[in-house]
């Protein structure tokens, strides 16, 4: 994989495709920076070594052309702050302000561009559009893993403008290079954990875990349709009934291939779906009329722990339950507790998805794993096997 280390950036003028799209309050201020964080290496490794700057990203999903809240100026003080310096913004990412702003910029500057999407022709792989990105400078690098899995003018398109100067950064090489460590060299027990809420965008994960694991837990409110396929009564828990079938090819497939398929034996229900509502612990399958899930049971912890902690490879992705309400939060806090306990025995772990990386920031746990993925569709899909056009199209460019 040919990275920023790997070329000769002195003088050279370098776009940057990273991920910024980060949460904000209604104050427009960073909840969770780490999308930025990740990105602060490769962009200190081009100045150090007397390249300029021109970063760009998406943020948000713009219907309409330019939105306010939806400005990358929202985040300038923190990048400033991260990087120590002064950074150029420009109100457009293309157009010949910018392009001047582009051309003028000195060794050892920074320049952000303004919201990739509110130019739709980025969503739709335009070609003409990402010539125009192109144009603003002489090296392409690709550190946005979060957004490989698509094929946008930003993220793939670009690349053909930069034949043999197209870089990974360090953010992307790594997420690669640790995702390979655990669908093709992962160490046995191999032990995945998906939850959050729904199978169906797990389908494609699981079948292809099915043929990698020792162990697979499902937890989450994807949990129910599992429940509901072995004829379990889940009250009002969140149950895809069209996905009933392929849960239960999912169990036969595990019996199948040998894999210990753990499904939850009790769960924490409520009456309603608040932090305030009633609650009590019952057996998943026994959830009464009314009732819903929303976290695993003590013993379903206890059970979950004890294969975590005697796995090699861990791979987590999706919260155990409805984590941000204190009362359902027990389950998501002990199985990042359990991953970081095996991890410091020698294990190796990678967690990613929003929720999940949520997760272990809230406890305090993202420097208790081994890796923290950035990218949760884009792990996802390369854990299921397909080719990212990100990642393709510099491999193909080099």
């Amino acid at each position: 994989m040919k990275n920023i280390d790997q070329y000769n950036l002195k003088g050279k003028r370098v776009i940057v495709r990273v991920d910024f799209n980060v949460p904000l309050n209604d104050k427009f201020e960073i909840t969770d920076d780490t999308r930025i964080r990740a990105a602060i290496p490769t962009i200190k490794k081009i100045l150090s070594t007397g390249g300029s700057v021109i970063l760009m990203s998406h943020f948000g999903r713009p219907k309409d052309g330019p939105d306010d809240k939806y400005s990358l100026k929202h985040i300038l003080p923190d990048l400033e702050e991260k990087l120590g310096l002064k950074v150029k913004f420009a109100n457009d990412c293309i157009g010949e302000q910018t392009q001047k702003m582009a051309d003028s910029l000195q060794p050892g500057e920074v320049m952000l561009l303004e919201n990739l999407r509110f130019h739709k022709e980025e969503t739709k792989g335009d070609e003409n559009f990402a010539k125009k990105l192109a144009l603003l400078a002489d090296v392409y690098v690709n550190d946005a893993f979060g957004t490989a899995h698509r094929a946008h003018a930003s993220t793939a398109i670009i690349a053909r403008f930069f034949p043999g100067a197209s870089l990974f950064g360090y953010l992307m090489q790594d997420e690669v290079s640790n995702l390979e460590k655990v669908t093709k060299h992962a160490d046995k027990p191999f032990t995945a954990i998906l939850g959050g809420a729904k199978v169906s965008g797990k389908i494609e994960i699981i079948n292809n875990l099915l043929d990698k694991v020792d162990n697979l837990i499902i937890g989450g409110g994807m949990m129910f349709t599992f429940i509901k396929a072995m004829d379990g009564k889940v009250g009002n828990s969140l149950v895809e009934d069209d996905l009933i079938e392929t849960a239960l090819k999912a169990i036969n497939k595990a019996k199948a291939n040998g894999v210990n398929l753990l499904i939850p034996t009790d769960t924490v229900a409520a009456n309603a779906f608040s932090n305030d509502a009633e609650y009590k612990t019952c057996n998943a399958d026994e959830i009464p009329d009314g009732w819903m899930g929303l976290d695993i049971g003590h013993d379903t912890i206890k059970n979950f722990t004890e294969v975590i902690l005697n796995s090699k490879t861990i791979l987590w992705n999706g919260p155990m339950g409805v984590f941000e309400f204190p009362n359902f939060a027990a389950g998501t806090r002990d199985i990042a507790l359990a991953i970081s306990k095996a991890t410091s025995s020698g294990s190796y772990s990678l967690v990613g998805g929003g929720d999940s990386v949520a997760a272990v920031n809230k406890y305090d746990l993202a420097d208790k794993v081994s890796y923290v993925s950035t990218g949760g569709g884009a792990m996802l899909e390369y854990i299921e096997g397909k080719e990212l056009p990100g990642v393709k199209a510099i491999l193909e460019g080099v």
